[in-house]
């Protein structure tokens, strides 16, 4: 199979993992669009070029450039990654991470479920995605608010499974909803 077609269908693959996530976390709407820029000339032709299948082929392309190009297009589009909530700090005159609404969180840990599912294959297990956040810890740029949150729920994952997560996650989201409908509700009686 050539690259464009291999590549093709693990995104798609993905998406469709992530969409199935969605659904059961209660954010449909997100998980439909979830990642569509993967298929924008941008990223897909980059990503093509530097397909492995094994791995992100954003990797290969830092390895070659020194940063990825399909990386940076995508970051700059998907408020489901933490990189995206990050922004200057005027008082510490630093770039810094900031706090992600929940309903991103939520997607961010789908996709997370996802990506570990796609590229681990029948390696997968619910500890998968803690494994890889855990990899990575303290060398983020992400408010400690967001990488939290992410943390508890993927910790829920490994040691609850997906039934019970899934349930807590779509307990979270309905709150959040009745919580802005009475903000919204006082606004407008106002």
């Amino acid at each position: 199979m050539n690259k464009a077609a291999a590549h093709f269908r693990t995104i798609t693959r993905h998406r469709h993992e992530v969409i199935k996530n969605c659904i059961r976390a209660g954010i449909p709407v997100q998980g439909l669009f979830h990642d569509l820029s993967k298929y924008s000339p941008a990223e897909f032709i980059v990503s093509c070029m530097n397909y492995q299948g094994t791995r992100s082929p954003n990797e290969a392309e830092r390895e070659k450039k020194g940063y990825s190009s399909a990386w940076l297009h995508h970051k700059g589009r998907n408020k489901h990654h933490f990189e995206y909530w990050t922004d200057y700090n005027c008082t510490t005159r630093r770039l810094e991470g900031v706090d992600m609404p929940i309903n991103y969180v939520i997607e961010m840990f789908c996709d997370r479920v996802a990506a570990s599912k796609i590229y681990m294959g029948e390696n997968y297990t619910d500890h998968s995605p803690l494994d890889y956040f855990e990899k990575g810890k303290g060398k983020r740029l992400i408010s400690e608010k967001t990488s939290h949150r992410l943390e508890f729920l993927l910790i829920m994952l490994a040691e609850k499974g997906e039934d019970k997560t899934f349930a807590y996650i779509r307990h979270l989201m309905n709150r959040e909803r009745r919580r802005k409908l009475g903000s919204a509700v006082k606004k407008i009686i106002k």
